[in-house]
């Protein structure tokens, strides 16, 4: 009898063996076979792959020879530094190619008409990669920046009346106070002698401060330690395809595994302090509701499903730490990028910066700047969107084909990554013209380049776009009105020009400029 039973369990064994190294051959070999067989003969080819690397080595070497030496001036014809492997295979093989990171097959597509439909009409079937969840898991996790499916529509609903309507407005009154301090900060380092600021210090501050006001009810104070903690796993996370290409590399207790697990048990001890105050506060009868805010929002909807009892999409405490740390990164990360990069352009050309300031000063008319001045600020507006196409803050979307689709002329079969390279396209010249590369705002009083063009997506398109676009924008609007009103200011000698790319693109060295109040 007992041996039978051994039998049994050695034949389970071998069947669950048999399964594993199946599932693991199809997902590494006949899967990526498959998809590569199919898109050349559609005429979509690309650089030979290696095996289980495919392409990274190379797209590795490529940026290691671009990035390596600082640019000379400032020069906006920054594609060739950050996505040399793009124009390379670019010039080789058209606007469609086929390279492969690790197992993962992406095809870089450049044409706007596709691209337009992909967003618009597949937005349904298609999201982030494994690969791409894999790499962020210990970063943002599941959030909606990573979620697919139902998991994102839910996400969606639960979060977006964070971002819209008189909700919206509320938050209008934390931006300005939180400048104010800020532009206090400067003008009292000012009077102790300092003439020269990094900026991106500054920037990165104050939108941290305002996202913590506005969507936690915290001061930056209190969430600094958090803000230091993701800066570095978003640091390790950008290095990620290199840890992930191999057969469960990710479960190895690597240095690098182990820091990554570390960083990321450190965060959400701290977010799980903040929602457990949150949460002792009303059981406690202290407090009604878990808060106004978004993280409010959360742990309410989270009260209400538990309480409807199960429902398709569950919120749980990890979901609700992931959300955290999702608008944590992307509420303070990328508008304190598009204010830096403006600060550097306004810097750099004076006479727009005076436009701006005197425009400000006609529809302000001797008033604070305020919210209901913004709609107003036209010149501002178009400064800010020639800011986001020459330096998006992220420099490539992406969308996974989640099951067989058409795209224009293209079948895309399931599992194909379609790699947008929105930087490229918001340097083509074919699109912009002959100043491409040159800082001309005036581009956006023409309607051809209005937002919402296909060619034009600093927040993505369709409805998968940036839900925090309007927050982002009002944010930026408001931070660089008060500033321009209160200095004037022109790039640093010490200020090295050197775009680099860390998830989002950052300025390696950040940005030195020389403050001077205009009332002096």
């Amino acid at each position: 009898m007992s041996m039978l039973i051994l039998v049994a369990l050695l034949a389970v064994v071998l069947h669950l063996l048999v399964r594993i190294g199946y599932a693991s051959l199809s997902f590494y070999w006949l899967t990526p076979r498959r998809i590569k067989k199919m898109m050349e003969k559609q005429g979509v080819r690309g650089p030979k792959a290696r095996f289980l690397v495919g392409n990274i080595l190379d797209m590795a070497s490529f940026c290691s020879q671009s990035t390596s030496k600082d640019m000379d001036s400032i020069s906006h014809d920054i594609v060739g530094r950050l996505l040399p492997h793009f124009v390379a295979w670019s010039r080789l093989y058209g606007k469609r190619f086929i390279y492969w990171n690790g197992t993962e097959p992406r095809m870089c597509l450049s044409e706007t008409h596709l691209i337009k439909e992909l967003l618009l009409k597949h937005s349904s079937i298609s999201g982030k990669s494994w690969l791409q969840q894999q790499g962020t898991k210990h970063f943002i996790g599941r959030g909606l920046l990573m979620a697919n499916g139902n998991d994102w529509y839910h996400q969606r609903h639960i979060v977006a009346p964070a971002f819209m309507g008189d909700k919206l407005k509320s938050y209008a009154g934390y931006m300005v106070e939180s400048t104010k301090q800020m532009l206090q900060s400067l003008e009292n380092e000012i009077k102790l002698g300092q003439a020269e600021f990094e900026i991106g210090e500054y920037m990165t501050r104050l939108t941290a401060d305002i996202i913590s006001r506005t969507e936690f009810d915290s001061s930056y104070e209190k969430g600094k330690q958090i803000f230091h903690l993701l800066t570095v796993l978003q640091n390790l996370c950008a290095q990620a395809s290199r840890h992930l290409c191999f057969p469960g590399g990710r479960f190895l207790p690597s240095k690098y595994n182990r820091e990554i697990k570390s960083l990321k048990m450190e965060v959400e001890k701290l977010l799980m302090e903040i929602i457990q105050s949150r949460k002792d506060c009303v059981e406690v009868g202290r407090s009604s509701s878990y808060g106004n805010d978004l993280l409010g929002m959360l742990l309410d909807e989270m009260q209400n499903k538990t309480r409807g009892g199960t429902e398709e999409f569950s919120l749980n405490l990890q979901l609700i730490m992931d959300e955290c740390k999702t608008f944590f990164f992307a509420g303070h990360d990328t508008t304190a990028l598009l204010l830096t990069w403006t600060v550097m352009l306004l810097a750099s050309n004076p006479s727009w910066q005076d436009k701006v300031r005197a425009e400000i000063k006609e529809v302000c008319n001797g008033s604070s700047l305020s919210i209901e001045h913004l709609p107003k600020l036209t010149l501002l507006n178009m400064v800010i969107n020639e800011s986001l196409r020459l330096y998006p803050p992220a420099s490539v979307l992406p969308r996974m084909a989640f099951e067989d689709y058409k795209l224009g002329d293209l079948h895309i079969p399931k599992g194909l990554s379609i790699w947008i390279p929105v930087l490229a396209i918001h340097h083509s010249e074919e699109i912009w013209g002959k100043d491409v590369n040159e800082f001309n705002p005036e581009r956006f009083a023409s309607k051809t380049f209005a937002p919402g063009r296909q060619y034009f997506m600093p927040f993505a398109a369709g409805p998968r776009n940036c839900v925090g676009q309007s927050f982002a924008l009002m944010e930026a609007k408001i931070i660089l009105g008060m500033l321009i009103s209160k200095f004037s200011f022109n790039i640093s000698q010490n200020y090295r020009h050197a775009p680099v790319i860390v998830l989002t693109l950052k300025p390696k060295y950040g940005v030195q400029i020389c403050l001077k109040p205009l009332d002096s």
